[in-house]
């Protein structure tokens, strides 16, 4: 029972306003002797607080959604999903303690500065395919003619769609299958472009592997490649690859240089056909896998607290060696040789649709756009990173990348060439001949210390494949810890490194490298085309060029011109399709010199990109099954079209100036028109000459005749009664 003290002579309260004025007070607390009132009031019970908070701030959201996003009965509403407890904001529209409290429990990690970011990016996109892809290809297609389609490629397709990659990870903090709440139906595209990825980085730590093999072979006092073995099979057919052997005084016509045996039958037992099985993994190669693995697992184990400070060096060791090695060649004898083969332009190139084509491919598989990579990425930046200025710079760095490290190896083939006493036509290997064969062979004839040189290249091969390795592995990680967030990083990255490393084992047999030429063509290929067209499609198409855009003037501050919008919406999605139905008609079995590859090999193939192509139909079907309050399968299908609750930014301060700042165009999600963007021809505009004003024998309007401005050469279109409401 509760007592009450009243001064002398003081008059007794009526009960109304007794009860009143004990409800008035109902946050007063008691002290611990509950017979008597504390004389000090306390704070509000946290849980009390707290309940107001939530309330307030579902009123501001209501507010929103019944102000400009419920135009329409079944117009999605955006109020903020239950993981997002960020619209709990206070009466004066801030976002409330409690909200920014809860934002820091779920908050993503962060690069340790934006140059980690940078070089993690250079690190990913300059990878092998700079090194001994791209020279050849470029050789192959034109030499320096080559240039011209591939940095139209690079300016039309390759930057514009790095940006828009960046952009889409960056604006949600979400990995490149959870980024798909923009548009839930497309979720298959990021899984088909994961199992791409994964495709590729089975058979790329592998690579690392040879060069890991053939870096510590480089240690030996005599270079093991560069003087033949007699326990090799093909001995008597070999000749020494070293510098005192003078291959102009005898004809080697028939005969294999030993740093060719050497890689194909000592490090790769290479056999020539698969018919008969692909054999056991080599237990060195296979040794040199596991290390490779566990160097990429050690780096991902941590995040991007541990591979932000790797890609210090795996981003910027390879210029020292490129550079290295540059100033090395060119002052060797036959290096101009070899340098004007790499550059020496064939024009009628320009009109064959393969050189296209192979520009296209390159420009891809050098960027990594289409894959995963750079949304991952750019999910861990701060919301307002300056991602437009690294897409430049980045773009940039790899262009430069791969002409500079082709001038460095054609100067070191023109001095093979020149020493073999051959053309350079006739040193020259493709991809991994290139890289394990030609170079050793060159290195091998260096007069001075060759080993160091030996050291240096492959030590770069392998920070140039350990950046790109782990950028590949990572997104897979990602992707797993964004659908799984209580997993354990450590444990998701553990699993994963082993099962790559035991699938990887497949390449390390004597069949392998033309499993790996299968996989490459099929799961790394020509299926990364479809999906970053549909990618485009999603984008610019269903969520609306003009909503996006809109998004990164937000997030960024900067106003996008006619470029990026009609590279995104018209160039990217045209030319990949035409590019993708091209390899599709031109299409031939894959064969290695006389050798087709068997059908069932092929047939394999096939099957791996089928898998990943059917990754979209099958999630869209999931998406439009989980369409729970919906009356028909079109209603379904409509709302999987539409942007879930939990796209926007993560931060609760940003999403709410968001959604403050989507008010002040509000149809852009009310009229799909309004969404698009389609290039217009300006019009032009007549002034009212009583208005103008003369400054410099120049006439112009003045600030209050702006408002009088009339079109005179456009005809208005019909536009709905809301534009017009909107207009007005």
């Amino acid at each position: 029972m509760v007592k009450k003290s009243s001064a002398k002579g003081s008059v007794p309260e009526e009960d109304g306003q007794r009860t009143a004025r004990e409800l008035g007070r109902s946050n007063t607390a008691f002290e611990e002797d509950d017979n008597h009132f504390s004389s000090s009031p306390v704070r509000t019970p946290a849980k009390v607080r707290q309940r107001q908070q939530v309330r307030s701030g579902e009123a501001l959201a209501n507010e929103f959604n019944n102000a400009a996003f419920e135009q329409d009965d079944d117009q999605q509403s955006i109020t903020p999903p239950p993981p997002y407890p960020c619209e709990a904001a206070t009466p004066d529209g801030q976002v409330s303690p409690m909200a920014m409290e809860d934002a820091k429990t779920t908050e993503r990690e962060t690069w340790g500065s934006p140059i980690e970011f940078l070089l993690s990016c250079i690190a990913m996109s300059v990878g092998l395919g700079n090194v001994w892809r791209f020279p050849y290809t470029a050789y192959k297609n034109g030499g320096g003619a080559f240039l011209i389609p591939y940095i139209i490629v690079l300016l039309f397709i390759g930057k514009p769609l790095y940006f828009l990659e960046m952009a889409m990870g960056q604006f949600s903090s979400y990995g490149s299958v959870k980024v798909w709440e923009v548009v839930p139906i497309l979720k298959g595209v990021g899984y088909g472009q994961a199992l791409a990825t994964w495709f590729v980085v089975t058979y790329y730590c592998v690579l690392i592997a040879i060069t890991l093999l053939y870096f510590f072979s480089s240690f030996q006092a005599i270079l093991p490649w560069t003087v033949c073995d007699m326990s090799w099979l093909s001995a008597d057919n070999c000749y020494n690859s070293s510098a005192d052997t003078n291959l102009t005084s005898f004809n080697t016509s028939g005969l294999k240089s030993s740093s060719d045996i050497y890689f194909n039958e000592e490090v790769m037992k290479k056999i020539d056909s698969i018919d008969d099985g692909i054999g056991l993994p080599d237990w060195k190669l296979s040794l040199c896998l596991l290390l490779a693995w566990i160097l990429i697992c050690a780096i991902l184990m941590k995040g991007v607290a541990s591979s932000g400070k790797v890609a210090y060096f795996t981003a910027l060791f390879p210029y020292v060696v490129l550079l290295t090695l540059l100033v090395r060649g060119v002052t060797l004898e036959g290096a101009s040789d070899g340098i004007l083969y790499f550059i020496r332009p064939e024009w009628s190139k320009l009109l064959d649709a393969n050189t296209w084509y192979a520009a296209v491919t390159q420009c891809f598989f050098s960027l990594s756009v289409g894959f995963g990579p750079i949304v991952m990425f750019s999910s861990y930046n701060p919301f307002r990173h300056n991602i437009y200025r690294d897409a430049v710079i980045i773009s940039l760095m790899d262009t430069f990348t791969s002409f500079l490290a082709g001038i460095t190896i054609f100067s070191i083939l023109g001095n093979l060439a020149h020493e073999s006493g051959k053309n350079v036509t006739d040193v020259v290997s493709a991809g991994t001949g290139l890289a394990f064969v030609s170079y050793p062979d060159a290195i091998a004839k260096f007069q001075y210390v060759p080993q160091f040189f030996a050291v240096m290249f492959f030590l770069m091969l392998l920070t140039l494949g350990i950046g790109s390795a782990v950028s590949l592995t990572g997104c897979v990680v990602t992707i797993l810890c964004d659908d799984f967030p209580h997993w354990k990083r450590w444990l998701v990255v553990t699993v994963i490194c082993l099962i790559g490393f035991v699938s990887g084992l497949v390449y390390i047999t004597p069949g392998g490298l033309i499993i790996l030429d299968i996989v490459d063509y099929f799961g790394g290929g020509f299926i990364i085309f479809l999906m970053a067209t549909i990618e485009t499609i999603g984008i610019c198409w269903i969520y609306g060029l003009n909503r996006f855009v809109r998004d990164i003037e937000f997030m960024l501050g900067i106003k996008l011109n006619a470029y990026w919008k009609i590279t995104w919406a018209y160039i990217i999605p045209s030319v990949l399709v035409f590019i993708f139905c091209y390899a599709m008609a031109t299409y031939t079995p894959l064969k290695e010199g006389d050798y087709v590859y068997p059908a069932v090999a092929t047939g394999a193939g096939w099957v791996l990109a089928a898998i990943a192509v059917m990754q979209v139909p099958l999630w869209a079907a999931i998406a439009i099954y989980r369409q729970k309050n919906c009356n028909s399968f079109f209603e379904r299908i409509k709302s999987s079209l539409k942007e879930t609750d939990h796209w926007g930014p993560k931060n609760p301060a940003h999403r709410l100036e968001w959604k403050k700042f989507q008010l002040e165009k509000p149809h852009h999600h009310t009229s799909y028109s309004a969404r698009l963007w389609y290039p217009k021809v300006p019009s032009r505009m007549t002034y009212d000459v009583s208005t103008l004003t003369v400054s410099n024998n120049n006439p112009l309007p003045t600030k209050e005749a702006g408002h009088q401005r009339q079109k005179v050469t456009s005809a208005p279109h019909s536009r709905s009664t809301f534009e017009n409401e909107i207009a007005d």
